[in-house]
């Protein structure tokens, strides 16, 4: 059984610090990331819907692929240096949401953090990809504060009670 570790960009920090301190000793640890294409294959269709199809070293998709490689290697690096102990790589390409869930197939544990509103307790401080990853993970999740987890007074006030039966609502 593994530890799966979502790393994503500005959250990471918290889901590594969340693995050395929850992760058994013992644990496959699996550094996991998506990269979403979206952004790479919109400027490839572009490059050859306006300027044609040559000049293939001219496709800015090309160079975001190439950027959004080194950003990972980095990021993954940076992971492990902070985790201290080892973990397997996993770089996938894809829709985050599907591909983290899918990832999560079999694990022991996957590890995420909040990536919404920071500032309040609630259900906004998920986005919603990280929402989709909570609602159909196929394993337990621990769901981490980036920061600091904001103070009891930021959570949300009750909903108003339902009318009583036979009366109109407001």
């Amino acid at each position: 059984m593994s530890v799966i570790i979502w790393i994503a960009e500005g959250t990471w920090p918290a889901c590594v610090a969340a693995a050395r301190e929850h992760a058994a000793e013992g644990a496959e640890l699996v550094l996991l990331h998506v990269t979403d294409d979206a952004v790479a294959e919109a400027a490839h269709g572009a490059f050859a819907g306006l300027l044609g199809r040559g000049h293939r070293e001219r496709d800015p998709g090309t160079r975001l692929e190439g950027l959004a490689r080194a950003a990972t290697d980095d990021l993954f690096e940076e992971a492990e240096r902070r985790l201290g102990r080892p973990a397997r790589r996993l770089d996938l390409r894809g829709r985050p949401e599907q591909q983290v869930v899918r990832a999560a197939e079999g694990a022991e544990l996957l590890i995420c953090a909040r990536d919404g509103e920071r500032a309040h307790l609630g259900p906004r401080s998920l986005g919603p990809a990280t929402r989709f990853v909570v609602d159909h993970a196929p394993c337990p999740v621990l769901l981490v504060w980036p920061d600091a987890a904001p103070a009891i007074g930021s959570l949300p006030p009750p909903p108003p009670p339902p009318p009583p039966p036979g009366r109109p609502g407001p």
